[in-house]
């Protein structure tokens, strides 16, 4: 992970060496995935990532979750366990409230849509089944997935949290 994470900030911090950065990041935050999922300003609190480098790794981040997502979207995500999952950490491992998202699924069970429906504080979040009802009518979705995050927590996926019908 410090390697990949050295390469992309020879490239942000010109002209420095960036080993001793890439591996101080590491040791603060464990993995590449928690460097960038972890909040602008806690970034800017290890020496020599200052507000621009802190930025440009969230901007990073965005563009790694947009692509993990692209990459499920009209395809069958039932069909493929692990994708599914990934797909879910990409886009919730590391917000910092809790979430209860829907992916709307077609007849084939490809994604039509994935919306947070509720977003809430750092151990609750409302759900309104009317609402989840609600909107995969709207969307004529054949089948929804349910999920939530648990920010407060270590993302730990465990299967005796997952049910589907």
């Amino acid at each position: 992970d410090y390697e990949l994470l050295e390469l992309l900030l020879f490239r942000l911090i010109p002209r420095v060496d960036t080993k001793p950065i890439a591996k101080a990041l590491i040791a603060r935050f464990g993995s590449l995935a928690e460097v960038l999922g972890a909040p602008a300003s806690l970034l800017e609190e290890v020496k020599g990532i200052g507000p621009t480098v802190a930025i440009d790794l969230k901007v990073i981040a965005a563009t790694a979750q947009r692509m993990a997502r692209g990459e499920v979207r009209g395809r069958e995500v039932l069909s493929n366990w692990t994708q599914l999952l990934d797909y879910c950490r990409s886009a919730m491992a590391f917000e910092s409230r809790e979430q209860f998202r829907i992916l709307f699924l077609d007849k084939k069970n490809g994604l039509i849509a994935d919306e947070v429906q509720q977003t809430g504080t750092v151990d609750h979040t409302p759900v309104y089944p009317r609402e989840v009802v609600k909107r995969a009518l709207e969307l004529s979705a054949s089948a929804v997935i349910l999920v939530h995050n648990h920010p407060t927590t270590p993302s730990m996926v465990t299967l005796d949290h997952a049910e589907y019908r």
